[in-house]
């Protein structure tokens, strides 16, 4: 290209460059004329403005101040927004009444997002039928969500087939749910994909398809669900649907678990202990299982359980194996509150306490079945001779009144005996 071309063109863009700015003020102030004029449209977009911090400073009250003026002159758009708002409490206080109601106008216009979100409120019980009509709250949010999913809204098509598949503001019909929910999935809605692919696994309002369940939970783990991720590592695991590939199965499992997600971190752990689909590594297999039980996921916390018990990949740890054990028991983990009845009976990596052994044993048969159940009696038979009538009617009592509790509320202590760290 000849210099002076070159000159020219670039001179050309730097006036295009130095002149949009000039441009984009003078909408500005033609846009906030016809704002304070009353344009309903203009007050809109001002807001909007605002909120994004699109040619003026970032200012959430500013833009509230002018979706109102837009709402109070019946813009649906506007009263969606204001709704959002009063829903999430973004600059003015959080307020379900005032969202529900600002929502309502806008549905009662046809907005899709408003019907949703109006929808939600009902099924969630923030918000209360108009009084002139009286319906349940339950029925209320069918009637939205039908609205909204009609037009198409996926969330909306979800919501509804959750509805119809709980009974809630309608009779229970799994067919129709599931017709809802896959209105939703073939738009590429994650988690209708998920439910969706539960329904053909399960038989529940579709016929049983293993292939289907398939596609529909690798539609989902494509998009980067990760309770899709792990579950489809599963069904290549098993050859559930899909030709058995452990390579595969790793591959899925390994994405749900760099995701952080506790089950992949377990299922991770548990394909490198076994040596499906990756080289047999158990100190590998450890690392990821404390991940998912650092996250209090029991199964994880047993496994680990067993690993200190037994050895694995660790030296053994009687006072380690009982830590995680306890942590699996108090959440309910049957299997857990077997070893630690038996480790807090022989007194092997915790005090000696046959009451607590007899508690744990108790537990851990009216859970279990057959062999499991007989070996849990048996040993709490065999602690029970030991204790007198006090100690054993405070063990029942403690048996009785036990229930499972959170992370948080676990006493166990953890032992300083070198737990590899995830």
């Amino acid at each position: 290209m000849p210099r002076r071309a070159a000159t020219a063109l670039a001179t050309a863009w730097l006036t295009l460059l130095t002149a949009a700015p000039l441009q984009a003020q003078g909408d500005l102030s033609a846009l906030r004329e016809r704002a304070e004029q009353g344009n309903a449209t203009a007050q809109f977009n001002l807001a909007r403005q605002y909120l994004t911090g699109t040619g003026v400073p970032l200012d959430a009250q500013e833009a509230v101040r002018w979706y109102r003026r837009a709402a109070d002159q019946g813009h649906a758009g506007a009263q969606h927004s204001l709704g959002v708002r009063y829903d999430t409490g973004s600059a003015v206080a959080e307020d379900d009444v005032e969202a529900a109601r600002w929502y309502r106008l806008a549905a009662e216009q046809g907005h899709w997002e408003a019907q949703f979100r109006l929808g939600r409120l009902y099924a969630e019980g923030a918000a209360a039928p108009d009084p002139a009509e009286a319906a349940d709250p339950e029925a209320e949010a069918v009637r939205w969500y039908r609205l909204a999913a009609e037009q198409g809204h996926a969330e909306a098509q979800y919501g509804l087939g959750q509805m119809y598949f709980n009974g809630r503001g309608v009779a229970p019909d799994r067919a129709e749910a599931a017709r809802w929910v896959e209105r939703a999935a073939a738009q590429g809605h994650a988690t209708a994909q998920v439910t969706l692919a539960s329904m053909y696994e399960t038989g529940s309002g579709v016929p049983a398809d293993a292939a289907l369940a398939f596609r529909w939970y690798r539609l989902a783990a494509i998009q980067g669900d990760a309770a899709a991720q792990v579950t489809l590592g599963y069904l290549y695991d098993a050859g559930n649907g899909v030709p058995e590939d452990d390579t595969e199965a790793v591959r899925w499992i390994r994405l749900a678990a760099e995701q952080g997600t506790a089950e992949g971190a377990f299922a991770l752990g548990n394909m490198f202990m076994a040596g499906r689909g990756v080289a047999r590594d158990p100190v590998e297999a450890i690392r990821w299982m404390r991940r998912a039980a650092d996250q209090g996921f029991a199964r994880a916390q047993f496994n680990l359980g067993i690993v200190y018990d037994t050895g694995t990949g660790v030296e053994r740890s009687a006072a380690d194996a009982a830590y995680w054990f306890e942590r699996a028991a108090h959440q309910g983990e049957t299997s857990a509150q077997q070893n630690l009845g038996v480790m807090y009976a022989n007194g092997d990596g915790v005090p000696q306490d046959l009451v607590s052994a007899h508690m744990w044993l108790s537990l851990a048969a009216a859970s279990s079945a057959d062999a499991a159940r007989a070996a849990a009696l048996q040993g709490r038979d065999t602690v029970a001779a030991q204790l007198s009538a006090a100690q054993l009617a405070e063990a029942q009592e403690r048996a009785r009144s036990w229930l499972p509790v959170g992370e948080s509320s676990s006493p166990a202590v953890r032992p300083n005996t070198g737990v590899p760290e995830g």
